[in-house]
Parts: structure tokens; C-alpha cells; sequence
């Protein structure tokens, strides 16, 4: 695990204990410090008795800690940890502020920070797997794969690679890092921001704000002309998508959003002293993520795509804009009224088949513009589509909504999609 001697001895709150916050809490342990744990859940608590203080941080004096640790999860904004701990002058923190202060007890490396409304994950992950395809020592975490603090630090010359959503920057202070990558950003989350974009933003933006002077910043180039982002890096520059020539290469890398993804991987890329060569092989051998225009099967010639992380309207639109003859499934929990981008691919849709409680109103909205049945359920959905979709066609779940009208995540969504194709064939 990753540890700091900084942490010897001082006093630390950890509020949540899933996943991240035991890691958090082994690696406090592991450097010596002195730690005060909590969760709702009894049984998430058992684990810790005799092995530190437990209690509820709201209730404690929290005089002399060096931090609160919360998840991600916990709203700053509403939440009452923040005040409480603001009257003793503690510093609420996530496990990646952590990682930043370990840094430099850790063998000399080079850490990407990838954030951006959508796209985040992939880019993330196709960074990590072009490093590793040329051999450079690396890892990924963050808002993806194991907590960065549950990770071996790696030998020196090695990447970090961390997907970073806006929670996650607001819990952080000090990391620098030696490239930043920022992507689009369209309105999301806004409950989080009090209902501003532009607070939304400058917390995207504070990435950028933490680098030193001799970093490197990456950034949308609609997002940086409109505004949203200052820099002073000496090494900025705009997102350049790839070559469309090119992508036809990158059989995971399909549609306009990945010509993007795959332009700010190979800057990146570049900047950490990667080759052209060396790019390009990882571009070629990368397979996707879960859950992210991940096609499943191909059955009687009709292809099956899982984008069931299209959690907004921004998201499922540059997955609709990458297929033709689409039987478009979608609906659940609607982040924000109407279409929005996905007005514009409308073209690319064949029929659409609405779900959860948002499909009436996207019924509503595509009536007379495309054949459109509501199914309330994916099941039904995957059902109505199957039987209608031709050879040469796709069937999409891009559902444009979040999931958890009818599932916990849209990890379940996807997977419950995979399994209904698999029943197809």
C-alpha cells in the first residue's frame, strides 16, 4: 500500500468505510497515525475494534486532527461534516489529497490527472494501457480500478494515472500533476454546486490551478475559448481529436467523442516521452471498458452495444453520432429535461425504445420524429428491439439517464443488458 511518515502520529477522522475509506484507513494505520473511524453500518465497523477509535466525527472534538477523510460521495455541500469540522480548522480531505502528500516519499515518478464530464474513464484507461503496452511501470486509480492508496507504489520512472471526477477534486489541495487533462464539460451534477454550472466548473478547473509551473495542461479547446478554464502552464495546448483515417485503425475507438478521447491520450502520451510508434501500438491494441460502447455480441448480423455509462444526454450523444440504422434504447432517471445533444443525431436512429421513469417523456419527445415504443423495462426493451432490428443494424443502450430508477448503477444496467443478449443467441 502506499503510506507517508508525514502521517506519524497525528490525529485523522475517516467518515465512510467502503472500499476507499478501509484502504484509507490501513494506510493511516500503516504509518502510525492515530485514526478515528465511522459508518452508519454496524457491520462495516466491526473490523476496526481494538484496532483504532471509533466513533462519529460529528460528535467528536476534533481539535488537533490533521483531517477529515471522507468518500467522495458526501455531498460538501449539504452535508454537515464540512461546518463541523471548519470550527476547529480541520481540512475535510479525500484519499487522493492523501496520495499527494505521499508523494514524496515515494520513488521518483510522473502522475496524469484526467477529469472532464465525459470521456474520463476511457481516456484514463487508454493512457494506462498505452504506458504499460510500451512497458513503462504504471497504474490507475482515482475514480477507477483499486484506491490509489490500496496500490504497491511503483519503482521509480513510473506513471500514476488517475480519472478524477469533481468530487474528488474538491477534496484535494495539493496535487500536482505533471499533466493534466481536461476534457469536456457540459452540465452535470449541479446538485453538488448548488445549481451553477459555473461552480461546477471551477471545480474541473482547480486541476489545473494546483499544477506548478513546469507541468503540462491539456484542455477541451471549446471549453478553454468559452472561458471555463484558466491556465498559465508554460505547456498548454488544446485537444486535437485524432485523424479520422487514423481511428478506423482503433477498432475500440469508434465515433467523434473517441477521436477526442484518443487525441488527448496521445498528447498526453507524448509529453510523458512516449514515440509515435509506441503510441500508436497501444491505440491499436486497446480493447474498451465496460459499459462504454462496448459491443457485445453480434447476432444474425445485428450488432449489440452496451453504453450503459451514457448516463446524461452529452454522454449518449456521441455513441448515437457513431453508428447508423440505431435501435436506440433509453430512458431511467433523467439528469436534465428534453434531448439536448442528442437532438442533433436523431439521423442515426432507427426506432427508439423507451425505459424506467424518464421513458414517457422521451416518448413524448420523439413521437413522429422516430418510430418509438415504450417498453418501461429493459427486458421488454432488448426484446422489442431484437425482433425488429435488421441485418446491418445496432442495437444501442445508451440509456442518457442515470440508473438508479430501476438498478443501483449503471454497472448493474449494463451487465442485466449483456445478459439478455447473451439469451438472444
Amino acid at each position: 500500500m502506499i503510506t507517508s511518515p508525514a502521517w506519524k502520529d497525528k490525529k485523522y477522522a475517516v467518515l465512510g468505510l467502503a472500499r476507499s475509506g478501509r484502504a484509507t484507513v490501513e494506510a493511516l494505520l500503516a504509518a502510525g497515525a492515530d485514526v478515528l473511524v465511522w459508518d452508519d453500518r454496524v457491520e462495516a465497523r466491526e473490523p476496526y475494534n481494538g484496532r483504532c477509535a471509533i466513533g462519529d466525527p460529528l460528535e467528536a472534538d476534533l481539535g488537533g486532527y490533521a483531517g477529515v477523510i471522507v468518500s467522495p460521495g458526501v455531498p460538501l455541500n449539504t452535508h454537515p461534516i464540512k461546518p463541523h469540522a471548519d470550527k476547529f480548522g480541520v481540512p475535510v480531505i479525500g484519499d487522493v489529497e492523501l496520495f499527494a502528500q505521499a508523494r514524496e516519499h515515494l520513488p521518483p515518478h510522473k502522475v496524469v490527472g484526467i477529469t472532464g464530464t465525459n470521456g474520463k474513464s476511457t481516456t484514463t484507461a487508454l493512457v494506462h494501457h498505452i504506458l504499460k503496452t510500451a512497458g513503462v511501470p504504471t497504474t490507475m486509480g482515482g475514480n477507477i480500478g483499486l484506491p490509489i492508496l490500496e496500490q504497491e507504489p511503483l519503482p521509480e520512472g513510473g506513471i500514476y494515472v488517475l480519472e478524477l471526477s469533481s468530487y474528488q477534486i474538491d477534496l484535494t489541495y495539493s496535487l500536482d500533476c505533471d499533466v493534466a487533462v481536461l476534457l469536456n464539460i457540459t452540465p452535470d451534477h449541479l446538485d453538488r454546486y448548488d445549481g451553477s454550472f459555473e461552480k461546477y466548473a471551477a471545480s474541473k478547473n482547480r486541476l489545473v490551478e494546483m499544477q506548478s509551473e513546469d507541468s503540462y495542461s491539456l484542455i477541451n479547446w471549446q471549453a478553454f475559448t468559452s472561458g471555463l478554464w484558466r491556465t498559465g502552464k508554460a505547456g498548454f495546448n488544446g485537444i486535437v481529436p485524432a485523424d479520422a483515417e487514423a481511428q478506423k485503425d482503433w477498432p475500440s475507438l469508434t465515433g467523434p467523442h473517441n477521436a477526442e478521447n484518443a487525441g488527448a491520450a496521445m498528447a498526453a502520451c507524448a509529453w510523458l516521452g512516449l514515440s509515435a510508434d509506441q503510441i500508436e501500438e497501444g491505440l491499436g491494441s486497446y480493447s474498451g471498458l465496460p459499459h462504454r460502447m462496448e459491443r457485445v455480441a453480434e447476432i444474425s448480423g445485428v450488432a449489440y452495444v452496451n453504453d450503459s455509462k451514457g448516463t446524461n444526454t452529452a454522454a449518449s450523444a456521441p455513441a448515437l453520432a457513431a453508428f447508423d440504422n440505431i435501435h436506440w434504447i433509453l430512458g431511467g432517471l433523467a439528469k436534465e429535461p428534453g434531448l439536448g445533444e442528442c437532438e442533433a443525431e436523431l439521423g442515426h436512429v432507427k426506432a427508439a425504445y423507451t425505459i424506467g421513469r424518464a421513458g414517457p417523456d422521451f416518448a413524448a419527445l420523439l413521437e413522429g420524429r422516430v418510430p418509438v415504443e415504450q417498453c418501461e423495462t429493459l427486458d421488454r426493451a432488448v426484446t422489442a428491439a431484437a425482433a425488429k432490428a435488421e441485418r446491418g443494424d445496432t442495437v444501442l443502450l445508451s440509456p442518457a439517464c442515470a440508473s438508479f430508477d430501476q438498478y443501483t448503477d449503471f454497472e448493474k444496467r449494463g451487465e442485466h443488458f449483456r445478459e439478455l443478449v447473451e439469451a438472444l443467441a
